[in-house]
């Protein structure tokens, strides 16, 4: 059993980290409706403590929906979803905020904080527990891990996009929660903070968290994610290692855009590209 801290009135038990290679997360036939189209219908996928979990797939497909499913963020109309072995609807959401951190695709805020304030933010579903005093090393691990500590002072308001959204990575950092979900964080980011970003995901993994990340680009999943789930018809069209599950013949289909795929030649890595000829693009 863990520590039991307080929240307000609530008592809370505090989680335990889940085995590596265990199920930290996972969603079962789940069917999430917008007005009355199903988004997703009957998707199932899950994370385990250790790996990193790409979900990658055409504008519209579902994926965001199914991060939110699999947060415990939107209940699904059909379906079940567990979170650290528990139907995600049992948990309160204090008792969720100690068990997993969520990314989302914007970060707005109304008042003008100080980045360092931001980030901070984080620390907020520990408080009155043991692990309140991890504040200030969280906090501070988390800023320079993001590489946002030189403008700590700055008011988040007056931050690039970009810098907006290596704050709001750091926030979710600082909460030191052992399940990270991750929607399109390297969507603002130049090409030195995308591998940065993904970087973290990967240390994170290896010290025995589960991560699940959105992304548009197939090469950052090939290179940085355990396995890849492509989300397609309202479902998991298929989900494994990269090497497996990136073929031609289904990307192309799920994308709708022909597509060449072969392997990195110095790493191995799946790289996927436009089959540009097929599409009748000019010759050089």
């Amino acid at each position: 059993m863990g520590v039991i801290g307080v929240f307000g009135r609530r008592t809370r038990e505090l989680p335990e980290a889940v085995p590596y290679g265990g199920l930290a997360a996972e969603a079962d036939g789940v069917r999430v409706l917008r007005g009355r189209r199903a988004v997703l219908d009957g998707a199932s996928v899950g994370v385990r403590a250790g790996e990193v979990l790409a979900l990658v797939g055409p504008n519209g497909a579902g994926k965001s929906t199914l991060l939110a499913a699999l947060a415990g963020d939107l209940a699904p109309a059909a379906g079940t979803v567990r979170i650290g072995g528990r139907a995600a609807g049992e948990w309160s959401a204090p008792e969720l905020a100690l068990r997993r951190a969520v990314l989302p695709q914007t970060a707005e805020l109304s008042f003008p904080f100080p980045v360092a304030e931001v980030v901070r933010m984080g620390r907020a579903p520990w408080a009155g527990t043991v692990r309140e005093a991890e504040d200030a090393a969280a906090v501070a691990e988390a800023m320079a891990a993001t590489e946002v500590a030189g403008f700590a002072a700055r008011p988040f308001s007056a931050l690039s996009g970009g810098e907006r959204a290596r704050v709001a990575l750091a926030r979710v950092l600082a909460q030191r929660t052992g399940l990270l979900f991750l929607d399109e964080p390297t969507a603002a980011l130049d090409l030195r903070h995308q591998e940065l970003v993904l970087r973290i995901c990967r240390e994170r993994a290896a010290a025995g968290d589960a991560v699940v990340v959105v992304l548009h680009d197939l090469g950052l999943a090939a290179a940085y994610a355990d396995r890849v789930g492509v989300v397609h018809g309202g479902g998991v069209a298929a989900a494994g290692p990269p090497a497996e599950v990136f073929g031609a013949e289904l990307l192309g289909r799920v994308y709708r855009q022909p597509v060449e795929v072969f392997p990195h030649p110095r790493t191995g890595v799946p790289l996927v590209v436009p089959d540009r000829t097929a599409a009748g693009a000019k010759s050089p």
